[in-house]
């Protein structure tokens, strides 16, 4: 059995959660995936349209050897332009509002940049002038 899958079947109280308002695209209509495999990294949770990660983090990140593997997946990540938020267990289970609005705002923040990027590139005319309402 592949260990995505083992993290998927084991999966903690808070993933359990926060899992039950991703899931088939109950979240503003984005498709999650839960334990999802990128290259030696397995993310907690990944929507690829939006590239956006979502990390719990529980006890064993505060010490050192979690920390630097926290870092090295970040820098991959990030790499990969994919946005990561984290949040620890105890967020998802006492402020799970708030670790639900934080997510919606990252989705739309990424939303918003892809529609800003594809107006300016429409509104582009011959050597990088932006048209105008008079144009």
């Amino acid at each position: 059995m592949n260990r995505a899958r083992l993290l998927r079947e084991k999966a903690t109280d808070t993933e359990r959660i926060l899992w039950r308002h991703l899931r088939n695209r109950n979240f503003a209509g984005y498709k999650f995936r839960r334990q999802h495999p990128l290259d030696r990294f397995i993310i907690d949770f990944y929507c690829p349209t939006a590239k956006v990660a979502i990390e719990l983090d529980g006890g064993g990140h505060n010490y050192r050897v979690g920390k630097i593997r926290d870092r090295a997946r970040l820098e991959f990540l990030a790499r990969k332009g994919i946005i990561v938020l984290r949040f620890r267990n105890h967020q998802v289970r006492q402020e799970l509002d708030s670790v639900l609005q934080a997510i919606w705002f990252a989705l739309q923040g990424v939303v918003l940049v892809e529609s800003l990027t594809l107006i300016l590139s429409l509104c582009r005319k011959g050597r990088g002038e932006l048209l105008s309402a008079s144009s």
